[in-house]
């Protein structure tokens, strides 16, 4: 068995208008390929202009307005099919792609991809931080943030919300996460991905048991890495 930590991998993430997957539009890309180190190999940045408003809430996280995207932003459907086209690329080649909540990301690409008449993405191997932290830190009190894991680690997130840092810092938390828990971390990317889907699904139905517990009216969808 050779661990994902002695090859090379990618990292990716998006910022977007919005939360819900199924609407939410593509803003700002980062795939970003390093070494078996770490060290950064090639860069992929995207800026699109999403065709639609950028509400307040995401221009105020991410830092991007409707204004600076519709003067600076290539065309969505382009901006789409060019990190589809990359991704596709690199998980036909067998490298796993780390991303931090990867459910968002990939359920955004795969919603954005059918909205522009692409076929999906076949999101194979991928490596999500916040499923595996919450996989082997079960107990841990206090949120998950990427900025939160980002400090516990000791990895440095500067500029957080763009998404070449948090892609950068996502590499690095789960770097970091397999020098602590070698055990559960430390395998092929496929097995990896294989066991994250049980991982997210069980995840799911105890948030959803808890919620069910308390009153909260709300549905969890344990389907990762797309909730299609």
């Amino acid at each position: 068995m050779t661990s994902w930590t002695e090859s090379p991998r990618a990292t990716f993430d998006l910022e977007t208008t919005g939360i819900d997957v199924r609407t939410a539009r593509i803003v700002t890309a980062s795939l970003i390929l390093v070494d078996a180190e770490g060290e950064i190999l090639r860069k992929g940045e995207w800026l699109a202009d999403p065709g639609v408003e950028i509400p307040t809430e995401a221009s105020d996280v991410h830092g991007i307005t409707t204004e600076y995207a519709r003067a600076n932003g290539q065309p969505a459907a382009k901006v789409v099919y060019e990190v589809a086209m990359a991704l596709g690329g690199l998980f036909a080649d067998g490298v796993p792609v780390v991303a931090f909540n990867a459910a968002y990301d990939f359920s955004v690409m795969h919603h954005e991809l059918a909205r522009h008449g692409y076929p999906p993405l076949n999101a194979y191997p991928v490596l999500d931080p916040l499923v595996i932290n919450k996989q082997v830190h079960k107990f841990k009190k206090g949120k998950r943030t990427l900025e939160v894991l980002s400090a516990e680690y000791g990895v440095e997130l500067a500029d957080a919300h763009t998404s070449s840092a948090d892609a950068v810092a996502a590499e690095r938390l789960l770097t970091a996460m397999s020098f602590e828990y070698p055990e559960e971390i430390e395998q092929d990317a496929a097995t990896l991905h294989q066991a994250q889907i049980g991982w997210a699904r069980a995840q799911a139905a105890d948030l959803q048991a808890y919620f069910d517990r308390v009153g909260k009216d709300a549905t969890i969808d344990g389907a990762w890495p797309i909730r299609a």
